[in-house]
């Protein structure tokens, strides 16, 4: 399967063709049962061939992520050169349309001048694929396991831990967003799963609500979580706040486009 591109910069649409293909591999090792066969003979050579082209269109996926043309890429890129002097000793500056050009414009200025004049031809399709380009690069793999889990909608339990007051009150938060969607969606680093939808949320992909009574069980089973129970070790009064974690709308929309099995 070839995977590389001799010149030219990726587009977005490179990348969305490209992220299919990666799904659709992905795809077809779950439905053959890949790692249920891997005892068959001849098996180990095809998973590392598997292996090697699955590597080389994530590896192909990232490069072409890096060099889309996104407006915060485009913009730092720009920064970089806009005070260095050309082959001739000249400086460079920054071809500007909405802010015009100055000599020796700050880095960040300068970043914010090209912004503001990518802006100039989007449109509403153009503006979405930006916004979810920047989101998908921000993602970490568990993160995007996590985003999957909550993908159909489905809530979670999730809490949040407080010392308790002498007077049987909320004191300051010791553990925020601790979950079981981290276990269910099988998540590397169980640990960070509080971190995770933290900067999920931050990123208005998921979003927290009320106790749902009816995941009852499941809040009980977090409880037993090993950084609740650390938290129990170290503070001798907690209060335990229940709360719910879902997709948000804008996760929703984000997924929608997104999802490799829809491609």
């Amino acid at each position: 399967m070839d995977y590389q591109r001799s010149n030219g910069s990726g587009t977005a649409e490179d990348v969305a063709n490209l992220a299919r293909r990666a799904g659709q591999l992905a795809g077809w090792a779950a439905r053959t049962g890949f790692e249920l066969t891997k005892k068959l003979p001849g098996i180990d050579t095809a998973e590392r061939g598997f292996r090697q082209v699955e590597r080389g269109l994530l590896s192909e996926l990232r490069r072409r992520l890096d060099e889309v043309d996104d407006p915060y890429h485009a913009a730092l890129t720009a920064a970089s050169a806009m005070n260095r002097p050309d082959t001739n000793g000249r400086p460079v500056e920054a071809t500007v349309a909405l802010v015009p050009a100055r000599d020796h414009l700050e880095p960040l200025r300068a970043a914010m001048a090209e912004l503001l004049n990518h802006s100039i031809g989007f449109g509403r399709d153009r503006a979405r694929e930006y916004l979810y380009a920047i989101i998908l690069r921000q993602l970490t793999p568990d993160e995007a396991r996590i985003l999957a889990a909550l993908s159909d909608g489905s809530p979670f339990p999730a809490i949040d831990v407080a010392e308790r007051t002498a007077i049987g009150g909320t004191g300051r938060i010791v553990l925020r967003n601790a979950s079981t969607v981290g276990k269910a969606a099988g998540v590397t680093m169980a640990d960070q799963v509080p971190g995770y939808l933290t900067r999920l949320i931050g990123l208005g992909l998921v979003e927290l609500d009320e106790e749902v009574p009816a995941l009852e069980t499941q809040y009980e089973i977090l409880l037993t979580d090993e950084a609740v129970r650390e938290v129990e070790k170290q503070f001798k009064r907690i209060k335990v706040i229940r709360r719910t974690v879902h997709v948000s709308r804008l996760g929703a929309q984000f997924w929608q486009a997104c999802d490799p099995s829809a491609g």
